[in-house]
């Protein structure tokens, strides 16, 4: 599980992410979604320990990230939206590194590192030095290094960044597949349709504060309540897709400014 304690950011009368209190259950899939800027990398240094809140806690699997920091990361994989790679590893000694890091057994480090690999399509290229693939293989050998040690709870920044039509489809049904096994997935995205059709649950984040948070049928019903007297005059339905839904909660809260 992942638990939000009033996590709170501020530089001075800045506030980049304003008390957010939630859950996310074991099994989830969660879409974290806002316009640029809105507070979303933020929030995620401070889930990870890369930055200190102004106020609140994070929580990952029952471990405070600043005060049980090791136990937390234990548990947690993460891909962050600029991934760094070492340019003179091998693909391979890239992830039996990560691995070692992790604390994943030696015996096992080698079973691992090939078959995620071949999960990934980068078993052919996986003696070669990092620094020779392309901008999608980093992103693809980043996002096995996030799985090598079998994490509880994985949190992505735009994943699919670099990603071809099929590389970001088998990515979409990996996540299906290590949610149906238990793992929470934090999923930070700006792809609308991918967050549609993956996410159990949406929260959506605008300048820092979270103004939704529910299903798609959940974020709909909000939606259509803010922009009633809209489809009073027109006579138009509520808003099916999440990219309008978005937008009409957006432009509600805009309208509040």
């Amino acid at each position: 599980m992942i638990r939000f304690s009033g996590l709170h950011k501020s530089y001075g009368d800045l506030v980049a992410v304003d008390r957010l209190t939630f859950e996310i259950p074991p099994g989830e899939v969660f879409g974290f979604i806002g316009r640029n800027g809105a507070g979303k990398t933020t929030t995620i240094k401070m889930m990870m320990g890369l930055l200190e809140p102004t106020e609140g806690s994070v929580s990952l699997g029952g471990f405070d990230i600043h005060e049980q920091p090791r136990e937390a990361k234990a548990i947690t994989g993460y891909l962050p939206d600029h991934p760094y790679l070492y340019d003179k590893l091998t693909g391979r000694e890239f992830l039996g590194f990560v691995a070692g890091l992790y604390g994943v057994p030696e015996r096992e480090r080698e079973t691992r590192s090939e078959d995620l690999l071949r999960d990934f399509a980068l078993s052919e290229r996986a003696g070669e030095l990092t620094e020779t693939y392309s901008h999608g293989m980093k992103q693809r050998l980043a996002l096995a290094a996030a799985l090598v040690h079998r994490p509880q709870i994985l949190v992505l920044d735009e994943p699919m960044v670099g990603l071809d039509p099929q590389g970001a489809q088998d990515f979409q049904r990996l996540l299906q597949r290590l949610a149906a096994d238990g793992v929470s997935i934090f999923l930070s995205t700006h792809s609308l349709p991918v967050a549609e059709a993956l996410c159990d649950s949406i929260g959506v984040l605008d300048r820092g504060r979270l103004i939704a948070l529910g299903t798609l049928d959940d974020l709909r019903a909000r939606a259509a309540t803010s922009d009633d007297d809209v489809h009073a005059t027109n006579g138009s339905a509520a808003p099916e897709s999440l990219e309008s839904v978005f937008l009409d909660l957006v432009g509600a809260v805009e309208g509040q400014w």
